[in-house]
């Protein structure tokens, strides 16, 4: 019954919003702490940073510690792979690596702590979920972009050769000019200096930036969109499913009536 008492309090007390928060202002903190060292600092201060970086591990440590023991089935912890990574994380930073080559996978293992905040905010899961189901869709997408800037380039490279060289010399060459195009930096400069040659070369650029930037944008937002509304769905649904924590008192106090019905134990001696 103990166990089962110490459980249902690490459960509750994972559960609450100010837990969470408290977990949440540790990574800014442990962000800010990462930020601080890329500094040029006393060395005094620099010893304050150190011991306040074990100090944040050791708090990510119990941290974990409280999530892993308020599970109820211990293995269905690591079936997340949210909670695998935290894992990771906070035991590769107990590792006391200070010099060396492994010092900088150590510096490298802190700076990700951030990533935490992931595993955190359930929102901030179900949006990095979302665009991970969206990839596969994306990745069409980015391939018809590369058919579309590749017949381009192959255009502006035959038409705008001798006009400029260094934009439109060769294939690889117009492709970055186009990107340049694509992202609106300059790109009049470049439109205006082969309009010179060909008037209606016009065509060429709004034709490009319609393609490029108006019409696959809006296709790559409405995947994303689409996968954010399934996987918001997908979390309703597990929220639902999942037993809340006055469900677990319930269960809890029927147990214990269900034991204290039983009688006294008699004890010999």
């Amino acid at each position: 019954m103990d166990t089962l008492n110490l459980q249902a309090k690490f459960l509750e007390l994972r559960s609450k919003k100010s837990f969470e928060l408290f977990v949440v202002s540790i990574i800014i903190f442990s962000a800010m702490m990462v930020g601080a060292k890329t500094y040029d600092i006393p060395a005094w201060s620099m010893q304050v940073v150190i011991w306040l970086d074990w100090a944040i591990t050791l708090i990510f440590l119990a941290e974990i510690s409280i999530r892993f023991l308020g599970e109820q089935n211990k293995r269905d912890f690591f079936k997340n792979g949210w909670n695998v990574f935290d894992t990771i994380i906070v035991m590769v930073s107990l590792i006391p690596i200070q010099e060396g080559d492994m010092a900088l996978l150590g510096r490298l293992v802190r700076i990700f702590r951030v990533l935490r905040m992931v595993s955190i905010i359930p929102e901030l899961r179900m949006l990095l979920n979302s665009l991970l189901k969206a990839l596969p869709q994306l990745g069409y997408v980015v391939l018809l972009m590369f058919i579309i800037f590749y017949i381009y380039a192959a255009i502006g490279a035959t038409l705008f050769e001798t006009i400029n060289p260094a934009l439109w010399g060769d294939i690889s060459r117009a492709m970055l000019t186009l990107f340049r195009v694509m992202t609106f930096e300059d790109w009049t400069d470049v439109m205006y200096e082969t309009m010179v040659v060909y008037p209606m070369s016009w065509s060429f650029y709004i034709s490009f930036i319609f393609l490029s930037a108006f019409a696959f944008l809006n296709m790559v937002i409405g995947i994303v969109v689409g996968a954010m509304d399934a996987e918001s769905k997908l979390m309703e649904r597990e929220t639902s499913a999942e037993p809340s924590l006055s469900d677990l008192q319930r269960e809890l106090r029927e147990l214990k009536s269900m034991v204290s019905s039983l009688g006294p134990v008699k004890t010999s001696g």
